[in-house]
């Protein structure tokens, strides 16, 4: 007598034949669901992913530890070998920055006693979390990271992140522990700037790329190549001067800014806690006719 074939393991790889045949379709009304979703009740959205951030936020942080090793460790290999060339450079600016520190010296003693004939008001202070960053979040279309520090350490929405010579970005999203850190590169940042220089300003925009532009510029704007970019403080959400990049090209196409910061390598950051006086607001508000 011949055998019979087993019907539960033919059921079994009849469906899982079927899955695979309509996992794409089931995962694109999946993708498609959820961005209709996002759109309706993206507070919501955002409440839930904060929450996910907060469960992971301890994995990705262990996680990331053998890896930050290992990075380290390169980082100071390469470190040894340019160091030559680096100390050389450093010998040469140091001789340049001898001879400027007796001018700002001059000039902060003509300025302290210029400020002692006038009513000086002191502008806005900032103070700042040091956080680690654990993950990128974000993907292919979204320039994110996600960082060790939230609410309980005084994180809110809208504060800079720093990390070494320059900004890299703006919280977005807060949680207890972690917050989403979303970097001057995404094509979401708007950023009000001015340029160093000539104190022209504008905007920096975001596009996904790895140099953000310059938006915003009156055609009469005179703009180079190196020129430094750096916060204006308008609006109140930045303190002013936080340098961001400088001026890669100027072309027909636009305005590009190479980052300060190789964002690519950032392990720790800094966020701003800038907070304008009340005072102030109050006079910025009845200007604007606010209410």
């Amino acid at each position: 007598m011949k055998a019979r074939p087993d019907r539960p393991m033919v059921r079994i790889s009849t469906i899982k034949a079927l899955l695979q045949r309509f996992s794409f379709v089931l995962f694109v009304f999946l993708s498609i669901a959820l961005m209709v979703f996002g759109r309706v009740e993206p507070f919501m959205v955002d409440a839930v992913r904060a929450r996910v951030s907060d469960a992971f936020a301890p994995i990705l942080n262990a996680m990331s530890r053998p890896a930050a090793t290992v990075a380290r460790f390169l980082e100071s290999i390469n470190t040894m070998i340019e160091l030559h060339t680096e100390n050389n450079r450093l010998r040469v600016e140091n001789a340049k920055l001898l001879q400027w520190q007796q001018a700002a010296l001059r000039l902060e003693a003509e300025n302290r006693s210029l400020r002692s004939l006038l009513e000086f008001q002191p502008g806005p202070t900032a103070s700042f979390v040091s956080a680690r960053v654990i993950a990128n979040p974000g993907g292919s279309f979204v320039n994110a990271f996600l960082v060790t520090a939230g609410q309980r350490h005084g994180v809110r929405k809208g504060q800079a992140a720093i990390a070494g010579p320059g900004m890299v970005g703006r919280v977005v999203e807060v949680g207890d522990w972690s917050a989403r850190i979303l970097l001057v590169t995404d094509i979401n940042t708007r950023i009000p700037v001015v340029i160093e220089s000539s104190r022209q300003r504008a905007i920096l925009a975001g596009d996904n790329s790895e140099l953000p532009q310059l938006i915003y510029l009156p055609p009469e704007a005179a703009v180079h190549p190196r020129d430094r970019i750096v916060t204006s403080g308008h609006g109140g959400m930045f303190p002013p001067g936080l340098p961001i990049g400088e001026v890669m090209s100027v072309t027909d196409r636009g305005i590009k800014v190479q980052p300060l910061v190789d964002l690519g390598r950032v392990e720790h950051v800094q966020i701003v806690d800038f907070s304008l006086p009340a005072g102030v607001i109050y006079d910025m508000a009845e200007h604007a006719d606010l209410p």
